[in-house]
């Protein structure tokens, strides 16, 4: 198997994942924030709702956020069904970048800067990895840590959850 092929099933497993938690999150809850520090709900899922799109940004020779912030706008879901669509539109995206793309590509070195600074420099695959699957897992497992302090019952993600009825 590809280097690329398992990149696109890790990111279709986690992006199905990822569906199960927008599908129980609260709409009306989308500006709560557990602390003053920690952004609100609607704002890390929306975080996590285009961290798929970043895989074409992986795909170039390095990210420049000096640059990129000059233009880049954060996604806002207002909704359950416009976090999916961008979950999805994100995946879809994803895979067209990585698909074909032979082993060495990702091998190449890719960075990630600040203007002059050079913030990381890693292999693409594991850039890749690190930002569009280990990143996601991240902030989707701070965002279940919203939910249950909501009251929000958990779906299964990777097993059963206190909420599953062989637990409940």
């Amino acid at each position: 198997m590809s280097i690329a092929s398992d990149l696109i099933r890790d990111l279709q497993a986690e992006a199905e994942r990822t569906r199960k938690v927008f599908a129980v999150l609260p709409e009306a809850k989308f500006e709560w924030k557990p602390h003053e520090k920690s952004m609100t709900l609607g704002a890390l899922a929306s975080h996590i709702a285009e961290n798929p799109a970043w895989v074409s940004a992986l795909m170039e020779p390095e990210l420049d956020f000096e640059v990129m912030m000059k233009s880049y706008k954060p996604f806002a879901g207002k909704n359950r069904a416009e976090l999916v669509a961008a979950l999805d539109g994100g995946v879809k995206d994803a895979q067209l970048a990585l698909q074909s793309r032979p082993d060495a590509v990702f091998h190449e070195t890719w960075t990630m800067r600040m203007g002059a600074k050079i913030l990381d420099r890693q292999p693409r695959g594991e850039a890749l990895r690190e930002t569009a699957i280990h990143h996601t897992i991240h902030h989707r497992g701070q965002l279940v840590v919203y939910l249950r302090l909501l009251g929000t019952p958990l779906p299964p993600l990777y097993g059963p959850t206190a909420d599953s009825p062989a637990f409940g």
